[in-house]
């Protein structure tokens, strides 16, 4: 009997419900949807999971239709994150922040790099970057990377792609693989998914989600390999780094809108160094963490 009066009350399925709720969460975002892109100091190997730095962009287009042809923010970002991949010492990096953006087609950001979208649908992209990484120097922890070398700075060509799940279940899933023509000279791939948090709000909201990264032979001995000329002026002895997955981590981005032109960023991420990663002698800490704060201005 209860559940008839349900019934004829109107209750709804539980399914119902759950989209409803998930549509509440997301249409909360609607009002700031112009500005998501991520416009934070972007600096390679990324101390952020990579998704971070493309953050909403795909749930915009389902949301907003009408993209403006040109979108422009700039601002200032200061990042807090260890002095290099798998380092125990942290120091506060900070740099320009810019997003311009044509037509949902290109694009120039210090996140994602200057690159093209050249094939998506509703809620999907496929993009192709020109990126860089600027690489180690052993002067940003001379104690630990004494007699290791460095590895140069080098651009690079980033193919990536994103995929919203559906308007009632706003999950993003992002793969990208990389490869840098120098320094490293190796390939480096993630794949990452992030979701809209509950809490937000028109002036307030948040994602959060796991990301994981791999990255072949090349890229691994550049960074955590120690060859044998390496380990004569070092302190390390010889490693190989092999092929295979480099970390796992999870990330937290937020962004608060103070008016029409005006809004802050803060970003969060856990790194943990796995595989031949995690074993080099040069990775003096396993687990490491990131945090940066931005403001900007969007034109």
């Amino acid at each position: 009997m209860l559940n008839s009066r349900r019934k004829k009350r109107g209750a709804m399925p539980r399914h119902k419900q759950t989209g409803i709720a998930a549509r509440a969460l997301v249409a909360a975002t609607l009002g700031a949807m112009a500005c998501l892109p991520r416009v934070v100091f972007a600096q390679t190997p990324s101390p952020l999971a990579e998704w971070q730095y493309s953050a909403g962009i795909p749930l915009q287009k389902i949301w907003q239709p009408n993209i403006p042809d040109w979108q422009l923010r700039v601002g200032v970002a200061t990042s807090f994150q260890p002095r290099f991949t798998g380092s125990d010492r942290y120091h506060l990096v900070a740099g320009p922040s810019v997003d311009v953006r044509y037509k949902d087609l290109f694009f120039l950001s210090s996140g994602e790099g200057f690159g093209v979208n050249f094939v998506q649908g509703e809620n999907w992209r496929m993009s192709l970057a020109a990126v860089y990484d600027l690489g180690r120097r052993g002067q940003n922890d001379p104690q630990e990377l004494n007699g290791l070398g460095n590895i140069n700075p080098a651009p690079g060509l980033k193919l990536s792609g994103e995929y919203v799940v559906s308007k009632n279940f706003p999950l993003v899933l992002r793969a990208d693989i990389r490869r840098y023509f120098g320094g490293s000279n190796g390939w480096i791939g993630d794949l990452g998914a992030y979701l809209p948090m509950p809490g937000s709000t028109k002036q307030f909201f948040w994602f959060a989600g796991p990301n994981v990264t791999l990255a072949d032979s090349n890229y691994m001995n550049s960074w955590f390999g120690v060859n044998q000329e390496q380990a004569a002026h070092s302190q390390y002895p010889q490693y190989h780094a092999s092929a295979g997955f480099r970390s796992v981590g999870f990330g937290v981005s937020m962004i608060w809108l103070f008016n029409k032109h005006w809004f802050a960023t803060a970003d969060g991420a856990f790194e943990q160094l796995v595989g031949s990663a995690g074993n080099s002698p040069i990775a003096r800490s396993r687990s490491t963490g990131v945090a940066d704060v931005s403001i900007n201005y969007r034109f």
